[in-house]
């Protein structure tokens, strides 16, 4: 026997070298391999030998066939029976490696192997010789025979019991590539590179997302056509009822698809036997069809027998489905199919609708193609709707403003109906199964903005039992998708639930009101629990809040106190704009509703100031005015008052901020202010009058100094307008300092004041290493709390590092306290401002003019959004000082004057903020 394998390798290596076909070469490499990997340990020899014997015959039949042969041969029946061959001798490789791989190699060829596996090895080398022969008695005929026919004939006489008929020259050729496929070429070019490298694919979307599309366009691709030629089949289960389909209509219309008829009792036999040892592509699309219905009892053949199929050697499945719930034992790449990108969506829409005014309304209808999610369906039956009706694109917007979901009706069928093919979603058996309950959760998330908190699922709706489950179900079907620990639905999914199925019940409505109300009750200043719900699920919540604004009942009070304790914690931990604007304005005033009201519109008003828009913030800040006017709630609406007017004095708009405090003075209120609202009103009065020198030094914040809450803030301050007004600069230090000793540590405000005097005084001084540790004190009470401040006074202390002659210190200075706000836009306008006019200052300081310049200007035109009058006089100025330093003296004098007609009297400054351009051009 050892003779024997040894003359037969031997043989087999020479035939390869000598055979002009590089396939042929392969296949006989192959062969040798097995046989030299047999050869040191073989001991069924009877069994065995036969194997060896054909392994010659195949030598000789190989050296016959492709003699004189080339390549271009490969094309015809020859290539076909070279396949199958290689397919065969490839299982047997890998059938006798992977036992080496297991240790099994001791007793692969023992006398207790089982000779089972020998038996099937010779039965298929029989198969594929029975090929071989065909092949021969076509070429000495002249007859072409079609090479499947052959196979089925070989298969006939090898399978006893199972009857196929796969009638004559019956080719059944897949659908053709879509014409419209828009943005989706890279995705099938992934998906493409998956099948020719033998991997299952499950194609998972909502309805309308383009998964039959996608399928239809890899069956054609040229990879594909090149791998599995005409074995490419695509079987559709569109329009079958999931409670009424049976195992044999699955597997009839599966072996329709592939051009056979079955018979007999084991249809999953008969399939594998006429895909076996060939490469195959097989589409089952539709799949949700029967994989829903597989969780019948009754059908749960199905789930097997698609594994079954998918574990024939070269078969290679694509399924495409709304569910989730694919066949088991199947190594499936599931791919979600993603909507199409805007750039395509818009492609598609335009190429479909072509009316003469298109271009006029494209931003319009770019925004209405987002509102759809650019979900694929969608876009094209709105498309076709408005091209068909000749709709204008003004009446196109007003159509779906008017109707959403029901403009994409227009017609019948799943292909051109949104409601069609979401009927199919929701009569699907494992969505009937949750009965009521599994609409209850749809309408909730389609109420949510931002969808359902998975985590916060049975916290939001303890009254809907299972929650969990209903939201794993509803997202097997892709009714919903998750992303960011959220249930979310796409929007036209979202637009029919809330125009078409029940509105959401009140008792999940009252269920969400109480765990949201209660999170916004609950939560403080402090980074916790709340907070991080706040800030997770803040649209949400608003949402919530706006909504009940919109019908108040019985609890109006408890809805206008979340709305403004909900403003509070916006301002506290996600500044922000909010929606609730115009709902607040619109809540009905009565004597009930003024106070709670006028507590909206102030928690309106702080959350506007944080993000520095300031002329919203005042004038929210004067609706809670008369709002807790007509209350009878003067200390409140004083308050309110002296914030606003304290506004005005930040915008540089000192008179009017002024006259505010000064009417409110004279005005019958103000002797039933509270000691603390006045003192109040005296520090920011007093602030106002310093700015205008309309009060001596020596008056200045004098009033307010024996206040339990604004004394020693007044202090510091008094000492603060002596600097400013050009006093003892030596006295003034003393001072400053022994208030800096009465603040305690966590006196941020206090302490800040103190030590930012400290460093005007050693500015003005020219002591700038001073004026550096007293603002690096400051930088470092604020580090990991307040990134905002740390900002602030980094440019401070980076001004001061240029007056140095450090300049590429100070530029580091604010590039790096810039770096938390790198990936997002400032939510303080003013920090903004103080950044990039701090940028100029130090640019002109470096005399880098054109970059100062260029600082300059966008500061002006950001002050010109802020309406700051005061940063806006600075930065001109700062022009001007450019202007004189490039001898334009007519330029420089125009600036000069534009700035004095800005403010009527300029500060003196000896600020930081006032002399940073003075001190630069020094």
């Amino acid at each position: 026997m050892s003779q024997l394998l040894g003359v037969t390798i031997a043989a087999i290596n020479a035939t390869k070298d000598l055979v002009p076909i590089n396939l042929a070469k392969g296949i006989l490499g192959t062969i040798a391999n097995i046989l030299t990997l047999a050869q040191s340990v073989i001991k069924n020899k009877s069994d065995f030998q036969a194997i060896v014997k054909k392994c010659e015959t195949i030598r000789k039949v190989l050296e016959r066939t492709t003699k004189d042969a080339t390549e271009d041969d490969l094309r015809g029946s020859l290539g076909d029976a070279l396949a199958e061959l290689r397919i065969s001798v490839n299982r047997m490789n890998r059938e006798a490696t992977s036992k080496k791989q297991q240790g099994f190699l001791h007793r692969l060829f023992s006398a207790t192997l089982d000779s089972d596996q020998i038996t099937r090895w010779n039965n298929d080398i029989d198969r594929v010789l029975a090929l071989f022969n065909r092949l021969q008695l076509e070429v000495t005929a002249g007859i072409a025979i079609d090479v499947k026919i052959m196979k089925k004939l070989v298969l006939e006489h090898n399978v006893n019991s199972v009857s196929i008929h796969a009638p004559k020259n019956r080719q059944i050729k897949p659908p053709s590539r879509p014409d419209m496929l828009y943005g989706r070429d890279d995705l099938v070019a992934e998906l493409t590179n998956h099948v020719v490298n033998n991997e299952h694919l499950a194609l998972i979307g909502p309805g309308g997302m383009g998964k039959s599309s996608l399928a239809k366009a890899i069956i054609n691709e040229p990879l594909v056509t090149k791998r599995f030629a005409d074995q490419r089949f695509f079987v559709t289960y569109d329009g079958l009822d999931p409670s009424t389909i049976t195992f044999e209509t699955f597997m009839t219309r599966f072996a329709r698809a592939l051009g056979i008829e079955i018979t007999g009792s084991d249809p999953v036999r008969q399939i594998s036997t006429f895909l076996d040892s060939t490469n195959t592509l097989i589409v089952l699309d539709n799949a949700e069809t029967f994989e829903e219905a597989s969780a019948s009892l009754t059908l749960r053949d199905i789930p097997p027998a698609i594994a079954e199929i998918a574990s024939i050697p070269g078969v290679i499945l694509i399924l495409t489905s709304r569910s989730r719930r694919n066949a088991l034992n199947v190594r499936w790449k599931t791919k979600d199919i993603p909507p199409l990108d805007s750039s395509s969506a818009q492609k598609m829409f335009f190429e479909i609708y072509q009316h003469a005014s298109c271009s006029e309304a494209e931003e319009d209808i770019k925004g209405l193609l987002k509102e759809l999610d650019f979900h694929p369906l969608s876009i094209n039956i709105l498309a076709n709707a408005a091209q068909q009706n000749s709709w204008s694109p003004s009446m196109l917007l007003r159509r779906w403003n008017d109707r959403h979901s029901k403009v994409l009706d227009s017609g019948k069928g799943k292909l051109q109906s949104l409601s069609d093919t979401m009927q199919l979603s929701l009569s699907s058996p494992s969505l009937q199964n949750l009965g009521e309950d599994g609409l209850r959760a749809l309408a909730i998330i389609a109420f949510l903005p931002q969808g359902l908190n998975e985590s916060l699922a049975s916290d939001l709706l303890p009254s809907l039992p299972q929650a969990d489950t209903i939201c794993d179900v509803l997202c097997m079907q892709s009714l919903v998708y998750r992303q960011d620990n959220f249930l979310k639905m796409l929007a036209p999914i979202r637009h029919y639930v809330r125009d078409s199925l029940q509105a959401p019940d009140s008792m999940c409505l009252q269920d969400m009101r109480a765990f949201y109300y209660l999170t916004v009750a609950s939560c403080s200043p402090e980074r916790d629990q709340y907070a991080a719900i706040i800030i997770s699920d803040h649209l949400n919540i608003e949402h919530v809040i706006a909504f009940n604004l919109g019908c108040i009942l019985d609890d109006a009070e408890e809805t206008y106190n979340a709305c403004w304790q909900f403003l509070e914690c916006l301002k506290w931990h996600l500044p922000r704009p909010t929606t609730l604007t115009p709902t607040i304005s619109n809540i009905i005033e009565n004597s009930s509703t003024w106070t709670l009201k006028a507590y909206c519109f102030s928690a309106l008003a702080w959350l506007y100031h944080s993000l520095s828009q300031l002329v919203e913030a005042s004038q929210a800040f004067q609706a809670a005015e008369v709002l807790y006017l007509a209350a009878g709630d003067p200390e409140s609406m004083g308050n309110c008052l002296i914030s606003r007017a304290d506004l005005l004095r930040s915008q540089g708009r000192f008179i009017q901020s002024q006259n505010l405090f000064e009417d409110l003075q004279h005005s019958d209120y103000w002797g039933s202010l509270s000691e603390t609202t006045k003192a109040r009103a005296w520090v920011f009065l007093d602030t106002a009058r310093m700015y205008t020198f309309t009060a001596s030094a020596d008056e200045l914040f004098v009033k307010s100094m024996e206040d339990r809450v604004w004394g020693l803030n007044s202090k510091i301050w008094h000492w603060q307008a002596k600097l400013y007004y050009g006093e003892d600069v030596v006295q003034v230090h003393t001072h400053l300092e022994e208030l800096l000793q009465c603040t305690s540590t966590g006196d941020f405000v206090n302490r800040t004041d103190a030590l930012e005097g400290l460093a005007e005084v050693a500015f003005c001084e020219g002591r700038l290493s001073n004026a550096m540790d007293n603002l690096q004190a400051i930088i470092e009470m604020y580090e990991g709390q307040h990134s905002d401040d740390v900002l602030w006074y980094t440019v401070r202390k980076a001004v001061v590092a240029s007056m140095q002659g450090n300049c590429d210190l100070a530029r580091e200075l604010i590039q790096k306290a810039s770096e938390p706000f790198q990936f997002f836009a400032l939510r303080n306008a003013c920090v903004f401002l103080h950044r990039s006019y701090g940028s100029a200052c130090i640019e002109l300081t470096a005399g880098e003019c054109d970059r100062a310049e260029t600082y300059f200007t966008t500061t002006i035109e950001a002050c010109d959004m802020q309406s700051d009058l005061g940063l806006k006089a600075y930065s001109i100025r700062g022009l001007g000082e450019i202007a004189f330093m490039r001898s334009n003296f007519a330029l420089a004098t125009q600036r000069f004057e534009e700035t004095r007609s800005l403010m009527v009297v300029i500060p003196r400054g000896k600020d930081i903020n006032a002399r940073y351009t003075t001190m630069a051009r020094l």
